[in-house]
């Protein structure tokens, strides 16, 4: 997760940036930056690799002046240089950014032949440009930045100065989160109310659109629209603890927010915005000589491989085995010559996935591993590793850590297709582009928490539930389930739609919530088929769709969740996110200890 520190006050900027970048470590980064206004002119300092490095920068050629902006970045298509460090910036204006902006290929093309002249590739560049522009005709920086802002698809976090202003530092949210502290003579904006900490325990955050102007010693919030609002400023107590929740009532609350965000984070690190290509590591192997992909994992990674599944054979046309961890090496499986065997774990150290593995290894497999903690035993014992970059996940409920899971066997999965000349560079380009979607989009459908909290009370009742999907949201189906049982304490099955019929429809009656998970597409039709079964025999259905989707079986669901319209590929890690708030917000009514449920740990260390 990239971070995002910015300070405008009266005392010395260059180690308070530094101070609030240490704090945002924990998000994991290989480069880091700060500008600063001295003299009203943007000067910054920007360096690969830890703080340290970039602070040793700073002590040989120091950077003064009482305003600035920090950020920590992962790596995105580009190696973590300087170059691509951020802050970016213009002569008359400097911006950090978290997220992905979606159009920023037509806005470059657009602003070159206006006459810009881009030194990266990245897309933020395309922000400095546009309110550059702005500012050349005349705009005042406050009406720069919202024609900038009003121009941007996609879901970010920004934060800007503008040389010759002392007096204003502007931030804007759409998709990833932003807070402004409130000093003493001094103002703040952070990612998060943590990197704000060693400043002040006075936090506003930021809702979805807003937008704000920072003075020394006031802020001017706006809404979407413009319109100037009055968000709530909250008093924190944030410890020693690495992580605080924020304004959010549990951990698992604040992950699921965190999404858009740790995405795009995960999406920028794999995928060239520009060429619309995925860009992995240098693999020590060949990815499409492999005869069989193995896949190993437990619990919520093993429906991410499940899901995974559906995309390699579909997309890539590779032959997948996949496995429950704790059964691989029991079975003794026979494993073909040149194979490779993929293991998934938030944490690194699942035993059960971390022996799976070591078995691999003895069969002399080529070892390939998604994690969200490098320094793991996973991690170490791998060929190659892909990092989820979710950062650190507090609820034993897997929630970020599951999408980024998808998005990085998602990009695994087209690197894979390409090697395999199974897609063309059109075909690659739309999916990549399908996937950068996805940020903005599931912002959109944490936007109606409130009406999904509302069905919740419905499923807070029932005894079992029954969730449904079919082909790739079949895992999410289980997902679901699972999240339901993990911190509800409700009984729930996921079921392949097509099986229902096979046992599960005999459990239904008026009393049996069902929840289906139903894109509109070519399986939408067979999917209407079990809904319609099910309201024949009194069951309460609840429709997670989009609108078409709905259109066509509205009617016969008690309750209905609209999603935006999206590729098909991308929709398992859409429709992840209903359910993971369905089982929340059940939990919550029923009382129970969200973050961490009877009898479950985070990380599984023993057999």
């Amino acid at each position: 997760m990239c971070g995002i520190i910015g300070i405008i006050g009266t005392n010395p900027v260059a180690p308070l940036l530094l101070k609030g970048l240490e704090r945002l470590e924990y998000r994991g980064y290989d480069s880091a930056g700060i500008a600063t206004l001295d003299n009203g002119r943007i000067g910054r300092r920007r360096a690969e690799g830890k703080l340290f490095n970039l602070a040793d920068l700073i002590a040989r050629e120091p950077i003064v002046g009482t305003v600035g902006i920090g950020h920590t970045r992962w790596a995105t298509h580009g190696r973590p240089t300087e170059a691509n460090a951020h802050p970016h910036a213009s002569d008359r204006v400097a911006v950090v950014h978290n997220g992905i902006i979606e159009n920023f290929r037509d806005l470059r093309a657009e602003l070159v032949r206006g006459g810009h002249i881009f030194e990266t590739e990245t897309d933020t560049e395309v922000v400095v440009h546009l309110i550059t522009e702005h500012l050349n005709q005349q705009m005042s920086p406050r009406e720069a930045v919202a024609e900038a802002v009003a121009r941007l698809e996609g879901a970010f976090a920004l934060a800007i100065i503008f040389a010759g202003r002392h007096d204003l530092m502007i931030g804007a949210r759409r998709g990833s989160p932003l807070a402004i502290g409130y000093g003493d003579g001094e103002m703040y904006l952070g990612s998060d109310a943590l990197a704000l900490a060693p400043f002040t325990n006075r936090i506003c955050y930021l809702e979805e659109g807003d937008w704000v102007e920072l003075g020394q010693d006031a802020a001017t919030v706006h809404d979407a629209s413009g319109a100037v609002v009055t968000r709530d400023i909250k008093q924190t107590a944030l410890s020693g603890a690495i992580i605080g929740k924020g304004q959010y009532r549990h951990f698992m609350q604040k992950e699921i927010f965190e999404q858009p965000a740790v995405i795009g984070d995960t999406l920028h690190a794999l995928v060239d915005p520009l060429r619309r290509r995925v860009e992995l590591p240098d693999f020590p192997f060949d990815l499409s000589a492999a005869p069989r992909l193995t896949i190993s994992a437990c619990g919520t990674s093993f429906y991410a491989g499940m899901v995974a599944k559906y995309w390699f054979e579909q997309i890539a046309r590779q032959p997948v085995e996949i496995d429950i961890a704790s059964e691989f090496r029991y079975r003794e499986a026979p494993l073909p010559e040149g194979g490779i065997n993929l293991f998934i774990s938030q944490s690194g150290e699942t035993i059960d996935t971390l022996a799976a593995l070591r078995y691999a290894r003895e069969q002399g497999q080529k070892i390939l591993s998604i994690v969200n903690v490098l320094e793991s035993a996973i991690a170490r014992e791998s060929d190659v590793v892909l990092p989820t970059l979710a950062g650190p996940e507090i609820g034993v409920a897997s929630t970020k850590a599951f999408t980024t899971q998808l998005t990085v066997l998602a990009c695994l999965t087209i690197a894979m297709a390409r090697a395999r000349d199974a897609v063309s560079a059109e075909t690659e380009a739309a999916l990549c582009t399908a996937l950068t979607e996805v940020p903005a989009c599931v912002a959109e459908i944490l936007n109606h928490d409130t009406a999904i909290r509302k069905i919740a009370h419905f499923l807070a009742e029932a005894r079992d539930v029954l969730y449904l999907g079919r082909g790739s949201t079949y895992p999410i189906a289980l997902e679901g389930a699972l999240k339901l049982k993990e911190i509800s304490y409700i009984h729930a099955e996921g079921c392949a739609a097509g099986e229902m019929k096979h046992g599960p429809i005999a459990l239904i009656d008026e009393t049996f919530p069902v929840v289906v998970c139903a894109p509109s597409g070519p399986l939408f039709e067979k999917t209407a088929s079990n809904i319609a079964e099910v309201a024949a025999r009194g069951g309460s259905v609840v429709l997670i769709s989009d609108k078409e989707g709905i259109g066509k079986m509205g009617d016969y669901a008690e309750h209905t969740i609209e999603l935006p319209p999206i590729d098909p590929f991308v929709a398992p890690i859409l429709y992840a996110i209903p359910v993971q708030l369905l089982a929340y917000h059940t939990a919550v009514i029923k009382g129970t200890e969200v973050d961490q449920p009877r009898n479950l740990a985070k990380s599984v260390t023993v057999e």
